[in-house]
């Protein structure tokens, strides 16, 4: 992890932190389906865009549909079109700072999908960052005042389940034939708008889209999928799977504190003590340690 690597994720960690706030806004009154076909359309498009000014430089990488659409439909579901419609929907009930660090639990499924998945053993450390997780969840949920609304615990299910689904999605990524980061983030963002369409049937938009959803909206789908995704897969392919999802690590930093800043949310003690705890675990799983902490002249596995 050099220094333009943690630049990257910091700036991916602001970027996705930034979007709970945005589906915070824009979920009550598009609903959960339009607002992620909205999300996941635009990415693509901007995506799009990228790839022919790629293509004039003669740089970039092409999408090879008929050898990766398999590929594609898979990350698409699991990595986009499934956890985005499931955190929409739990954003219409929740708030941005519970909803981020629900998401900071993907790296705990993760470890649970890579025992299952690739046989990989659970350690001491890693079993112990499992148990500190699921407390710290249940002490930020069971104190703050969003459980008390209704169909609280159904969106909390959803958030989870969603970010279980970025873990099936990283796993996969981590085995699959190797493709171009770019092309990783462009396909996936088109499977992931012919995914999220059946959804649309379900979910009909309650309200009417004012400037100021559809300015939310566009800023999900073009900095927080579009431009987030390439430096996702980058991180992946730079520093692998495990270090890339760290940057849920992080998020709740962001997601707290952008909630507060621009939703009034308030910030309680179980938000710090369980957002704290839930990021112990966190660590603990992924073998997290800053690089101060490290024994000078210690040699690093990338």
């Amino acid at each position: 992890m050099n220094t333009v690597n943690m630049l990257r994720l910091v700036a991916l960690a602001a970027i996705w932190g930034g979007s709970f706030l945005f589906m915070r806004i824009a979920a009550p009154v598009l609903g959960p389906a339009v607002l992620i076909e909205y999300r996941v359309l635009f990415a693509a498009l901007f995506l799009a865009g990228v790839a022919w000014f790629m293509r004039l430089r003669g740089k970039g990488a092409p999408l090879e549909l008929r050898q990766h659409w398999k590929h594609y439909l898979i990350l698409g579901f699991f990595n986009s079109a499934l956890p985005f419609l499931l955190f929409a929907f739990a954003a219409r009930t929740l708030s941005a700072s519970v909803l981020s660090v629900l998401n900071a639990t993907a790296p705990m499924w993760g470890a649970l999908v890579g025992v299952v998945w690739a046989r990989q053993s659970l350690g001491g450390r890693a079993a112990l960052g499992l148990l500190l997780g699921t407390a710290g969840v249940a002490l930020l949920v069971g104190f703050d005042h969003v459980s008390e609304r209704p169909g609280a615990f159904v969106a909390i299910g959803a958030a989870l389940v969603a970010a279980f689904s970025y873990s099936i999605a990283s796993q996969y990524a981590k085995s699959a034939k190797a493709v171009a980061p770019f092309a990783n983030a462009h396909g996936s963002m088109w499977a992931a708008t012919l995914c999220t369409i059946p959804a649309l049937a379900f979910f009909p938009p309650p309200g009417e889209p004012t400037v100021g959803i559809m300015a939310a909206v566009l800023a999900l789908g073009v900095v927080c999928s579009g431009i987030a995704y390439i430096l996702y897969f980058k991180l992946i392919e730079e520093v692998g799977t495990t270090s890339a999802l760290t940057v849920t690590f992080l998020n709740p930093m962001f997601g707290i504190l952008w909630g507060a800043l621009f939703l009034h949310e308030v910030i309680g003690w179980h938000t710090l003590v369980g957002s704290a705890i839930v990021l112990a675990g966190t660590a603990l799983v992924t073998g997290f340690r800053p690089s101060f902490l490290r024994t000078p002249g210690a040699v690093q596995s990338k």
